[in-house]
């Protein structure tokens, strides 16, 4: 779905624009792991979110470190690979850790952004991100399955 993006969403856009640019993204903290996978949604079950996408997460430490969520320094950037194999920037990630981290998790601290409760709690999906609470945003990208979804169809790795 296209349309005009929320007036606090445009600016985030804004805000994260020149990380187009891999080299403005790294000189801004942001780390590329070689090893890093393109992630996809797996093909079955379809996840609740809808098929598609997430991308290659460049990570910024210092901001996943801090608890505070400032919507225009996201935790984390998305990018895909285009055909020439450089990377196109897709979307922003914001993530903050679960203050419980024993299940069953206490959900009372699940951050919003945008009127939009972050995804989780989940499971650390690399060492020592312990439980956490994310919410992807689909900037640079058509997004037919919602702004904020987990996966987005019109992506592919």
């Amino acid at each position: 779905a296209r349309g005009p993006l929320p007036d606090d969403v445009r600016d985030v856009r804004a805000a994260v624009a020149r990380y187009h640019s891999i080299e403005q993204a790294q000189r801004a903290g942001y780390v590329f792991h070689e090893a890093e996978p393109c992630v996809t949604a797996p093909p079955a079950p379809v996840p609740p979110t809808g098929p598609g996408t997430m991308g290659i997460h460049a990570v910024n430490p210092a901001l996943l470190a801090d608890p505070a969520i400032d919507p225009l320094r996201p935790e984390l950037l998305l990018y895909v690979p285009k055909d020439n194999g450089e990377l196109q920037l897709v979307g922003v990630e914001y993530m903050r850790r679960a203050a419980d981290q024993v299940p069953p998790i206490d959900e009372s601290d699940r951050p919003t952004l945008f009127g939009e409760a972050f995804q989780g709690p989940m499971p650390e999906h690399a060492p020592g991100q312990g439980w956490h609470y994310d919410l992807h945003v689909w900037l640079f990208a058509e997004h037919p399955n919602g702004l904020f979804a987990m996966f987005n169809s019109a992506l592919s790795c």
